[in-house]
Formats: structure tokens, C-alpha cells, sequence
């Protein structure tokens, strides 16, 4: 039986980038997910707060000189990959001297949120996915951590969901309490907007605040995890009564995870 794969998408990966619960899980989750036996691929952005010398990473020639359209933009993409200390697997990252040569991840040194934040998240994401379409890798789960993927679940649901890539994958969104603080702005829809999406598809993400960030992916996915005890008390009364969703507990059970894969695909 051909193993089942799963495509983990996030912002931050310990021991790359740690700065809140996310990329503690996230390690966490890639060696449990590994550990039981399935096909993973880690696709996170590469900040520039990520030493490249100390991780090793290096780029992938054969997988870089995409091109990411954003507002009739153009913007190189390049790839770049690295080997998980004390695993074979590996992470790849996104890069872009744009949107992530700079010394903060969301924040200037002032404490200020980079204006582009909107743009930089539509890169990412379509980055993502035609990185995957060209793995030629179609993943059984889709699984999204945090706000910074808050608009996967909605791009494989409109624009991907007749690819061959993603047509059958099944989307997880965590939910954690990394609140972006403001908007993303009144551009974010104009941003985000690629072929086969249209305004019906972006109104779920409201005014574009964190929590209306995470209530578009919620809608968008066929399941939810909330990964903190400490996100909106909104997004936890807005999930519609069908969806999937397993609740946080205190401590975490990195294999409850892996369990609530198992609601998604067969064995």
C-alpha cells in the first residue's frame, strides 16, 4: 500500500525560527508524523532572521525561477532546502529578496508591522503551491499552521481545486494565539485574488484582522486544531457544527494529531 503523504505547511520551524508554540509543534509533529510511517514535505518562509551558513541551507536549482504574479507583479521565486537535525527529513524553504532579506519577521526593529505583510503572505502561499505542483506530489493533507497560511485552505478550495496536485487533498488549519496585531489592509483582496478566485471567495476573511484571518481558513478547511488555550473565544463558536475539529488540551499529545489524520484518510 502506497504510504500516505502529508504536506506540512508553516511559518515557523524549530530550530529555525522559534519565537511562539508554533514551531515547537511544528518539530514535533514532522518527527511524529515521520515516526509513523508517512510521506512528509515542510515547506516554511524563508526570514531573514534564519541563519542560511548555521542551518545549511542551500537552494534548489532545478525547483527555483518560478514566478509569483501578485497585483500584475512579477517576483522570483527561489527555493532553498535543509536537513532537520538528527532526522532525514527536510524543509524547504521560500525565498524572495523582497519580501524576506530583513531583519524582522513581521516587525521592524521600530516594533512596526512591514506594510507589505499582505503581499508577502499571497507570495508565500502561491509559492507554495506551485512548488508542490512541481514536486509532482499530490498530498492526502494539506495541514496549515497559523495565519501566515490563513489563506491555503481558500486558494486549494477556489483557484487549485480541479489540479490534479490538490483535487482530492484534505485540508487542517491550526489555529494559535499569534495575533497579528491590525490589518492586513484594504488592498489585501486585490492582492490575494488569482485566477478563479473571486470577491464571493474572499469575503470570508472579512476586514482582514487576525481573527478574520483565521475564520476565512476555518471556513475554507475540513478540519481544525486549536493548537493554544489562548486564541479568540469568537473563532471557537463560529465553526460550523459539521466541521472536524479537535480541541486543545493541556499538555499536548503531539499522536492525537496523527489521530485526527486518520478522520481524513484511509488507512
Amino acid at each position: 500500500m502506497d504510504k500516505k503523504r502529508i504536506l506540512l505547511i508553516t511559518e515557523e520551524m524549530d530550530p529555525y525560527l522559534l519565537s511562539n508554540q508554533i514551531g515547537n509543534i511544528s518539530r514535533l509533529l514532522a518527527d511524529e508524523i515521520n515516526k509513523n510511517g508517512y510521506e512528509i514535505r515542510i515547506l516554511m518562509p524563508k526570514f531573514g532572521t534564519i541563519n542560511e551558513r548555521r542551518h545549511r541551507l542551500h537552494e534548489v536549482v532545478r525547483l527555483s525561477g518560478i514566478n509569483i504574479i501578485i497585483d500584475d507583479d512579477d517576483f522570483p521565486l527561489l527555493i532553498k532546502v535543509a536537513s532537520l537535525p538528527g532526522s532525514r527529513m527536510q524543509v524547504y524553504f521560500l525565498d524572495n529578496e523582497d519580501f524576506f532579506k530583513r531583519k524582522g519577521v513581521y516587525h521592524d526593529e521600530d516594533g512596526h508591522t512591514y506594510e507589505d505583510n499582505a503581499e508577502r503572505m499571497v507570495f508565500f502561499c502561491k509559492g507554495v503551491l506551485e512548488t508542490v505542483k512541481k514536486f509532482g506530489w499530490p498530498p492526502d493533507i494539506i495541514h496549515c499552521h497559523g495565519w501566515f497560511s490563513s489563506i491555503m485552505p481558500m486558494y486549494i478550495k477556489t483557484a487549485y481545486k480541479s489540479d490534479p496536485v490538490f483535487h482530492r487533498s484534505k485540508v487542517i488549519y491550526s489555529v494559535y494565539d499569534n495575533v497579528y496585531e491590525g490589518s492586513l489592509g484594504d488592498s489585501f483582496a486585490t492582492k490575494a485574488r488569482i485566477n478563479k478566485v473571486e470577491d464571493a471567495d474572499l469575503k470570508h476573511y472579512g476586514g482582514h484582522t487576525n481573527t478574520e484571518m483565521h475564520l476565512g481558513a476555518i471556513h475554507y478547511s475540513d478540519g481544525i486544531i486549536f493548537s493554544s488555550d489562548q486564541v479568540d473565544s469568537v473563532l471557537a463558536i463560529n465553526i460550523p457544527k459539521k466541521k472536524q475539529v479537535l480541541r486543545y488540551v493541556e499538555p499536548v499529545e503531539i499522536n492525537t494529531y496523527i489521530d485526527f489524520y486518520k478522520k481524513f484518510i484511509a488507512n
